[in-house]
This record gives C-alpha cells, sequence and structure tokens, in this order.
C-alpha cells in the first residue's frame, strides 16, 4: 500500500502560479510511476503529468511549458509546479502511485491522495 497526501491548492488569479506537493508514504516498491491529475466541476478525472523513477516526464498538451513535474526521492515528495495559471485548470488535482504494469497516463490502477483544490479566477 502507499499513501499520498496532496497540499499547496487554492484560489489565485489567472498569470499566477501554484506548487502542489504530494507527500508519499508506504512501501515505494510498489509504484514505477508517479502522476498528478485533475478534476474539473462536471468532467472526468483526467491525467496532466506523470514521471517515472529514472526521471522522465510527460505532460498532457495543454499543460505544456507551464506545469513541471517534479520529484524529490529522499523526501519521497512529487511536486507540480504550475504556472501561467488559467481558469480552465481550475479543478481539485489528485496525486496517483502507479501500480507496476499499468499504463501510467491511465486512472486505472493506482493508489490516490484525497486531492487538493485548486481554483483561478479571471
Amino acid at each position: 500500500q502507499v499513501q499520498l497526501v496532496e497540499s499547496g491548492g487554492g484560489s489565485v488569479q489567472a498569470g499566477g502560479s501554484l506548487r502542489l506537493s504530494c507527500q508519499r508514504s508506504g512501501s515505494r516498491y510498489i509504484t514505477d510511476c508517479m502522476a498528478w491529475f485533475r478534476q474539473a466541476p462536471g468532467k472526468e478525472r483526467a491525467w496532466v503529468a506523470h514521471i517515472y523513477g529514472g526521471g522522465t516526464t510527460y505532460y498532457t498538451h495543454s499543460v505544456k511549458g507551464r506545469f513541471t513535474i517534479s520529484q524529490d526521492n529522499a523526501e519521497n515528495t512529487l511536486y507540480l509546479q504550475m504556472n501561467s495559471l488559467g481558469p480552465e485548470d481550475t479543478g481539485m488535482y489528485y496525486c496517483a502511485a502507479n501500480i507496476p504494469g499499468r499504463v501510467c497516463p491511465s486512472p486505472l490502477g493506482k493508489f490516490w491522495g484525497q486531492g487538493t483544490q485548486v481554483t483561478v479566477s479571471s
């Protein structure tokens, strides 16, 4: 099992920045990939970015160049630096630990945190 606790969400105006954190505890070997997802009101949970243990990162098209996913393995913490935020980035942001063998950008086969709310006003 992996326990995940997100923090860092809040309310900002368009153009602002936020840095989300996800503290991980429990068995580390169980995951090969960490990801961020978000869920806007009335929409399904959607993949935002993920990072493999070696540091390779991937982003959904709408956040490329604005968001940066990173991890501090010594601190067992995942981050999401979000810059140039817009109202379209509003939603609940979830940290996810992938179960090895599953496709990382998929919402299936994951351990989830409880989420942190991001609200961007225009």
